[in-house]
C-alpha cells in the first residue's frame, strides 16, 4: 500500500510538471514572439475608458480627498459611498476573488448573479452606521459570526488553537505574518465551503456541520505555510535539520503515515515536538476527511505543492547556470497546487473547470507576489524569476524577461483561458495596475523607475504606455488588498500595544508591590505587621489598582501621586476580601497566591484582625486623598463603602449557595457582586475623581458588569483546567466546597460560550463609550486568554 501510494504521487508529480513545461513553452513562444505587445495596448485602450479622466478641477479635488483617507479602512468605505463608487468597488473586488480563489469564470451567469448579490448585501453591512464604527478584525465580530452561524464550539477551539501557534513561534518568525496566512487560508477553505453550501441550499444542522468542518480543514491546512514553508524559509533549524525535517514530511506525502519525530537538538526539541503533535493532528484530520473518490487527490497534490516548493527553496542565487525551466516550472506548479489544493482538503468532489483555470492562473499570482517582494527577497538571498534576472540579466542574454513573462500571462489569461471576456480583462488590467501603483507608493518613485528601467528595457514604447495608464488610471483598488493591509496593521498594532499593556502592567505590579508594603510604626501589634505584609507579599495579579492607574492617569491624565492612595486602598480592599475568603467559614483554601493561606500560617484570628485591619487601611488611603476636591473624596468613599457592602451581600450570598443548585441568573447576581462590583471601583472611582459624566460612568458599570462576568466564567475554567503552578492555588476548590460555579451549572463547553458571550457585551460597551479606552479592549483580552 505505501509503495503504491508513493508510486502514484511521483507519478503525478511528473506528469504535472510535464504539464507546467508545456504551458511554460507556450508562454515562451509568445514572449519570443511579442505578440502579447500588441493585444494588450488594444486591450488598455478599451480598458482606459472607464478608467482614464481628463483633468478638472472637480477630478482634482475628488483625487486629492481620495488619497487623503485612502488606507484608512472606515473613512474609505465611506468615501467610496459618498462619491457613488462603493458599487464598482466591491462588484470588482468580488469578481476577482471569485476568479482568483474560486476558480470561476466570470462570464458565467450563475457567477454574475452570485456576485451581484454577495455586494448587495455587503455594501448594506459596509454602510451601516453602527457597523461604521466596528473594527474589520476583531474577537467579537468573529464571534458573533460564530454564533449567527451556531459554530460558537468551533470558533472558541480555533481561538485556543491561533494562541497557541502565536506562543510557541520562536524568535526569527513573524507571528504577526503567520496569523494573517493561517486566517487567510481559513478564509479561503471557508469560502469554497460556503459557496458549495449556497449551490446546494444545504441548511440546519448539515449547514453547521460543513461550516464546523470548513474551518477545522482550514487551520489544518493554514498551520502547513507556518509551520512548514516559513519554519524551512527562517534561520530557526540548521540546514542539515532541515533536510531532516524535509525528510519527514515527505515521508509523510508518500506513505499517508506521520513518521516519528525522531533526535533533535535540546534547542529545537521543544518547538519540533509541538510542531510534530499539531501537524499530526492536522493532517490525520484532513485524512479522514477525505472519500474514497478524493484522497489519491489530495496526496497528489500535496506531493507537488511540496516538492515544488523543496525545489524553489534549495536554489541558490549564487548558481549561474539556472536554466528558464528550472526558474518558472516550479513556480507554476506551486502556485497552482496552493489553491488546488484547497478542494481537496475539504474532500470536494473534483471540478475540472476549475482545475483548469486555476492551473493557469496561479503564475500570474505569484509573478505579481515575486514582483511586490522584490527588494526583501533581494535582501534575504531568495532565488526568484525577477531577483534572478536582476542579477545575471547581464551575463545571460538567454533568461526570460520575468516581467515580459507576468505581461503573457495576463495576455493568455484573457484570451485563451476565459475567451475574451469583458469583464475578466477589467478586472486583470485593473488588477495588473493596482499592483504597479502600491509598489510605486511603497517603494518611491526614485526605486520605481530604476526597477522599470531594468525590467521593461526591451520595450520601452509599451513600458510608456503602461506608465502612462497607472499614472492616470482611478478607480483600479480592491477591498481584498484594503482588508490586507487593515489585517496587517490591526494585528501588528494589536501586538505591540498588548506588549505595551503587558509591560505597564507589569512595572506598575512592581511599583504597588514596594508602595503597598505598611511600615512597622503604623501598626503597634507585630503579628498583625507581619501579617499584613504577609499576605500583601504574594505573587498577586494587582488588577484592581492596575485598572484605576489606566483610568486615571493614562485616561483622565491625573497624577500617579495624587491617586496613588485609592490604586493602594483598591488593593488592600481586595486583599480583605481574600483573607476572608480563604477562611475555614468559608473557602478553607490552604493556598493563596502560591503560598499558603494566612489563617494556615498564623490562625483564624488573625487573620480576621487582618481583613478587618486592611479594610480601615483603605479608608484611610481613600481620606489621603488630599490634591482632590473634599465633596469629591466623600463622594468617592461614600461610593466606596456601598460598594463593598454590595460585595460581602455577594459573598453572602455564595456561602448560603453552597450545595444547591442555582439557576443562570442567580449565578448573574453573584458574579456580578463578587466581582463586577470590584472591576466597577476600579473604573467608576478614577472617574468620580475625574469628574466625569453620568453617561460615561454608567457606560464603565455596564462594561464592569459583563468583564466581571466573564472574568468569573474564566475562572471557574481555570478551576478545572488550570495548572496549580501558574494559578497558585488549588485546583478542584470550588467541587471539593460543593460551590456553585458557571461550569458546575452550564459545563464546560456552555460555560465557554457564555465567558465569550459577556466578553463580546463588554466590547460592545466599550463601543459606546464617549471616549477610547483602548487599554480596557486589553484588559478583556487578558481575561479570556490568562492563564491564571
Amino acid at each position: 500500500m505505501r509503495e503504491e501510494l508513493q508510486r502514484k504521487v511521483e507519478q503525478s508529480y511528473q506528469r504535472a510538471e510535464e504539464r507546467a513545461s508545456l504551458y511554460f513553452q507556450s508562454l515562451l513562444e509568445r514572449v519570443q514572439q511579442k505578440s502579447y505587445v500588441s493585444i494588450l495596448i488594444n486591450d488598455f485602450k478599451a480598458w482606459k475608458h472607464d478608467h482614464i479622466r481628463y483633468h478638472s478641477v472637480i477630478s482634482f479635488f475628488s483625487k486629492k480627498q481620495k488619497k487623503k483617507v485612502s488606507g484608512e479602512y472606515r473613512s474609505y468605505i465611506k468615501w467610496l459611498d459618498e462619491a457613488g463608487k462603493l458599487d464598482s468597488y466591491l462588484d470588482r473586488s468580488l469578481s476577482y476573488i471569485y476568479m482568483r480563489d474560486l476558480g470561476k469564470s466570470l462570464d458565467s451567469p450563475e457567477t454574475k448573479e452570485r456576485v451581484r448579490k454577495i455586494v448587495e448585501s455587503l455594501k448594506e453591512y459596509l454602510t451601516q452606521e453602527r457597523k461604521m464604527k466596528e473594527e474589520p478584525f476583531s474577537m467579537k465580530g468573529l464571534y458573533r459570526w460564530a454564533q449567527r452561524e451556531k459554530v460558537e464550539t468551533t470558533v472558541i477551539w480555533l481561538i485556543d488553537k491561533l494562541k497557541r501557534v502565536s506562543k510557541q513561534l520562536p524568535e526569527g518568525m513573524d507571528a504577526e505574518h503567520a496569523q494573517r496566512k493561517i486566517l487567510k487560508i481559513i478564509g479561503g477553505v471557508l469560502l469554497h465551503e460556503i459557496e458549495e453550501i449556497e449551490n446546494e441550499q444545504v441548511i440546519g444542522e448539515l449547514r453547521v456541520e460543513r461550516l464546523t468542518q470548513a474551518l477545522k480543514m482550514g487551520y489544518a491546512y493554514g498551520l502547513t505555510y507556518p509551520f512548514i514553508d516559513d519554519l524551512l524559509d527562517s534561520d530557526v533549524l540548521s540546514p542539515s535539520e532541515k533536510k531532516q525535517y524535509s525528510q519527514l514530511i515527505r515521508t509523510t506525502l508518500t506513505t499517508g503515515t506521520v513518521p516519528a519525530l525522531g533526535k533533535w537538538t535540546q534547542e529545537t526539541e521543544p518547538l519540533m515536538k509541538y510542531i510534530h503533535a499539531e501537524l499530526r493532528e492536522a493532517f490525520e484530520a484532513i485524512k479522514k476527511q477525505q472519500r474514497s473518490t478524493t484522497i489519491d487527490e489530495f496526496f497528489e497534490q500535496s506531493y507537488v505543492f511540496f516538492q515544488s516548493q523543496e525545489i524553489d527553496r534549495n536554489k541558490d542565487l549564487n548558481n549561474r547556470n539556472y536554466t528558464n525551466e528550472d526558474l518558472f516550472i516550479p513556480i507554476i506548479l506551486k502556485s497552482s497546487s496552493s489553491r488546488l489544493i484547497v478542494r481537496t482538503v475539504l474532500g470536494a468532489s473534483l471540478d475540472e473547470g476549475f482545475g483548469q483555470r486555476t492551473f493557469y492562473y496561479g503564475i500570474y499570482n505569484q509573478l505579481a507576489d515575486d514582483f511586490s517582494d522584490l527588494f526583501d527577497d533581494w535582501k534575504a538571498g531568495a532565488v526568484t524569476p525577477y531577483t534572478y534576472y536582476m542579477k545575471y540579466h547581464q551575463e545571460r542574454p538567454d533568461l526570460v524577461n520575468p516581467f515580459e513573462l507576468y505581461w503573457t500571462v495576463i495576455s493568455y489569461l484573457i484570451h485563451d483561458v476565459y475567451h475574451s471576456d469583458a469583464k475578466t480583462r477589467e478586472v486583470i488590467l485593473d488588477r495588473a495596475i493596482n499592483s504597479l501603483k502600491r509598489f510605486k507608493e511603497r517603494v518611491g518613485p526614485s526605486k520605481y523607475e530604476e526597477v522599470m528601467n531594468l525590467f521593461s528595457s526591451p520595450h520601452q514604447k509599451f513600458n510608456r504606455f503602461i506608465q502612462k495608464m497607472a499614472a492616470r488610471a482611478d478607480e483600479v483598488d480592491f477591498f481584498d488588498k484594503l482588508l490586507r493591509d487593515q489585517m496587517i496593521a490591526a494585528l501588528r498594532a494589536e501586538r505591540q500595544e498588548q506588549n505595551e499593556f503587558q509591560n505597564a502592567m507589569e512595572e506598575m505590579r512592581t511599583r504597588l508591590k514596594d508602595a503597598l508594603v505598611i511600615p512597622d510604626y503604623s501598626i503597634t501589634e507585630e503579628p498583625i505587621h507581619e501579617a499584613v505584609n504577609y499576605s500583601l507579599a504574594g505573587d498577586g495579579k494587582r488588577l484592581r489598582p492596575i485598572m484605576a492607574w489606566f483610568m486615571a492617569v493614562k485616561e483622565y491624565n491625573l497624577e500617579e501621586a495624587a491617586v496613588m492612595p485609592l490604586l493602594k486602598s483598591l488593593e488592600y480592599m481586595h486583599t480583605a476580601s481574600l483573607i476572608f475568603d480563604d477562611l475555614p467559614a468559608q473557602d478553607n483554601a490552604p493556598l493563596r497566591r502560591g503560598r499558603a493561606t494566612l489563617h494556615e500560617v498564623y490562625n483564624v484570628a488573625i487573620a480576621e484582625l487582618t481583613g478587618l485591619f486592611l479594610t480601615q487601611k483603605a479608608i484611610t488611603e481613600q481620606a489621603s486623598l488630599t490634591q482632590f476636591d473634599a465633596k469629591t473624596v466623600l463622594k468617592l468613599i461614600r461610593y466606596a463603602s456601598e460598594m463593598t457592602a454590595s460585595m460581602c451581600n455577594g459573598q453572602a450570598m455564595d456561602l448560603e449557595s453552597k450545595g444547591k443548585t442555582l439557576s443562570l441568573e442567580q449565578l448573574h447576581i453573584l458574579s456580578l457582586h463578587k466581582t463586577g462590583l470590584a472591576f466597577e471601583a476600579s473604573l467608576v472611582m478614577p472617574a468620580i475623581l475625574a469628574q466625569a459624566g453620568d453617561e460615561e460612568v454608567e457606560a464603565l458599570k455596564k462594561f464592569a458588569s459583563h468583564a466581571g462576568i466573564a472574568f468569573q466564567i474564566k475562572d471557574d475554567l481555570l478551576d478545572v483546567e488550570g495548572e496549580l503552578s501558574l494559578l497558585g492555588k488549588r485546583i478542584g476548590i470550588d467541587a471539593a466546597n460543593n460551590n456553585a460555579t458557571f461550569v458546575s451549572v452550564l459545563g464546560v463547553t456552555e460555560a465557554r460560550k457564555a465567558m465569550w458571550e459577556h466578553y463580546c457585551l463588554a466590547m460592545e460597551a466599550l463601543e459606546k463609550m464617549p471616549r477610547d479606552l483602548s487599554f480596557l479592549k486589553h484588559f478583556m483580552n487578558y481575561i479570556v486568554n490568562r492563564d491564571y
